[in-house]
Order: structure tokens, then sequence, then C-alpha cells
């Protein structure tokens, strides 16, 4: 038997992430160490996105526009970075995202700003079409560094029952 076969003979699904069963209302989780944004982050994520609003790439514009801190963080990469921090708790045990409700952005993030998030379950139900799964809904906060809120949303996944995983 060669290595390679031997080792996928051996080896053994390692369930990720948390199950619909792990969901109950009320559960807050406090995503890992959170996520300092840089000025490369901004011009390669607004750049790549053809993001072209010239706040997020010209300072001067930035200032004109009353951000005294300089040029503020593409919207989008704040949200993204927020969501991506949720990711391990919430949905990363496998399942299909649904979609997002009730963005709504606080305080601008500026290079250098460090975010952080929680998420708390809002709702959890069985799925009527799909048995081996549950939708859920979870409430995510992204704060900044002085513990200002940047960003809020809803989001809804269908998330794999424990007694499925494998499947």
């Amino acid at each position: 038997m060669d290595m390679v076969t031997d080792l996928k003979s051996r080896a053994r699904l390692w369930p990720r992430g948390n199950t619909f069963e792990d969901f109950t209302i009320g559960r807050t989780f406090t995503h890992h160490w959170g996520r300092t944004l840089g000025e490369i982050d901004n011009t390669l994520f607004t750049t790549l996105t053809m993001h072209y609003n010239p706040q997020y790439l010209n300072a001067k514009v930035a200032l004109a526009n009353g951000y005294d801190r300089g040029r503020p963080i593409n919207p989008l990469l704040v949200f993204n970075t927020v969501f991506g921090l949720s990711v391990e708790d919430l949905s990363e045990g496998g399942g299909p995202f649904l979609g997002v409700d009730e963005c709504v952005y606080g305080v601008p993030v500026h290079v250098g700003d460090t975010l952080t998030a929680t998420s708390e379950v809002i709702s959890a139900r069985e799925s009527d079409k799909r048995p081996n799964f549950g939708i859920v809904t979870w409430a995510t906060r992204g704060l900044n560094q002085d513990g200002e809120e940047a960003i809020r949303f809803r989001r809804s996944n269908l998330v794999r029952r424990r007694d499925m995983q494998g499947e």
C-alpha cells in the first residue's frame, strides 16, 4: 500500500463549527481576536472591487467630506471583515448562506482601527424543506477598539443538524 492510499484509509472526518442544536435563542458569541485594518487593505479592496468613490482613495477628498482622521475604510470592507470574523463560530459547520438584513453602519472606520465582532442568536427553527438543516438568524455587531459600533446586521444560514453533520 502506498503512503497516499494509507493516509486516505486512516483519514477521519473532523467536523468543524457549530451545528443547529448549538444555536439557542439568546446565545451570544464573542468572535475571535479581531482584525486591524491597514492602508493596503483599504486600497487593495477598494481597487479590486472597482469601488472608486474617491474618499476611499484620496486623502484630500476625504478631508473635504469631513473625515478629519483621514480616508475612511470602505464600508463594504468593514462589512466583509466583521462577517468574516463570525464565520468560525456561526457558519463554518456548513450550510447555505441565506442573506443579510438590516445592515446599519455606525462610526466610520479608519486605517489602524481594530474591529471585533459579537453575534447573538435571535431565531432558530427547523427547515420545512430540508430536514437535515435548521434556519438560524444572528444579530451581529462590529465594534472598533473604543467599543463604538461600526456596523450591525442580521444574517441567516441553513445550518446542518448534528446528526447529519457527515452528510
